[in-house]
């Protein structure tokens, strides 16, 4: 989150300068201040505060011990088989790196569980670029090509950080997953950003609004919510308040910070 941090210092430098000068230096600042965020809204309109605060996709060709998923010629993601699994599982990722790089998870699963690692659009080597509709559709070809390979068996979704709102979304569809993990995840992705960016008008510019709330509230599946106490990037209480919304959610929370949880052996998705 370093270029959150920068933006949010530079900001904070305009208004410390505008107050700290001769009198009348906290109107000017709040002047320039204004004059600073209509200069992001009409020259960033379009990417809003996504390639700030949200997308860092890396592209890396190393190697890795998942293989690779495709469709249709083209790759979509990752995946880690069992021959006649009792349970599969897609994971969506979070925000920074790519797929090959979350074979982590594998670690979290049972031995009898499948693993599927869905790519976002303009992450690693799959065309195209993020955004909130880009990634749920990338979402929804996912998992129909998963229960079409696996009609019998039961698909849940994991969702870590940013990816907890691709899988929430999956849960709102009329024939959603059997499960939901969400791992450091938010409630709304709107107030995550209002709190890394207190200065700006958030709603103005974030075009992707993931809301985990609404997007889990008809949903009738097990789900389980693992909170981080240390999390300083989704800061713990987004995923307390996203279990409160959800009485029938059981929440776990871990000693541990945003991307701990798996090093540590801190997270078993299993029975």
């Amino acid at each position: 989150m370093n270029r959150t941090m920068r933006l949010t210092e530079l900001i904070g430098g305009v208004v410390r300068a505008g107050m700290t000068r001769r009198p009348g230096g906290f109107r000017r600042s709040r002047f320039v201040l204004v004059v600073f965020l209509f200069g992001i809204v009409v020259n960033r309109a379009p990417a809003m505060l996504e390639s700030t605060f949200l997308y860092f996709p890396t592209h890396s060709e190393a190697g890795t011990d998942l293989q690779e998923w495709r469709a249709g010629g083209k790759l979509i993601g990752y995946l880690s088989p069992v021959a006649s699994p009792r349970m599969v599982w897609l994971m969506f990722h979070g925000n920074a790196g790519q797929a090959s790089d979350r074979g982590y998870v594998r670690g979290s699963l049972r031995n009898t569980d499948a693993l599927f690692i869905a790519e976002y659009p303009g992450y690693g080597r799959r065309k195209g670029s993020p955004s909130m509709d880009s990634i749920n559709a990338a979402a929804v070809e996912a998992y129909a090509l998963l229960r079409t390979l696996y009609p019998e068996v039961p698909i849940g979704v994991i969702g870590e950080s940013l990816g907890s709102g691709p899988a929430s979304y999956l849960c709102s569809l009329p024939d959603p997953p059997a499960r939901a993990v969400l791992i450091v995840p938010f409630d709304n992705l709107a107030a995550v950003a209002g709190e890394h960016f207190p200065f700006l008008p958030v709603g103005l510019l974030l075009r992707d609004k993931w809301d985990n709330v609404a997007a889990l509230a008809g949903y009738a599946g097990r789900v389980d919510i693992y909170g981080a106490l240390q999390d300083t990037i989704i800061p713990v209480h987004h995923a307390r308040q996203l279990a409160q919304a959800l009485p029938r959610a059981t929440y776990h929370e871990v000693d541990c910070g945003h991307n701990d949880w798996s090093s540590r052996g801190l997270v078993k998705i299993g029975d």
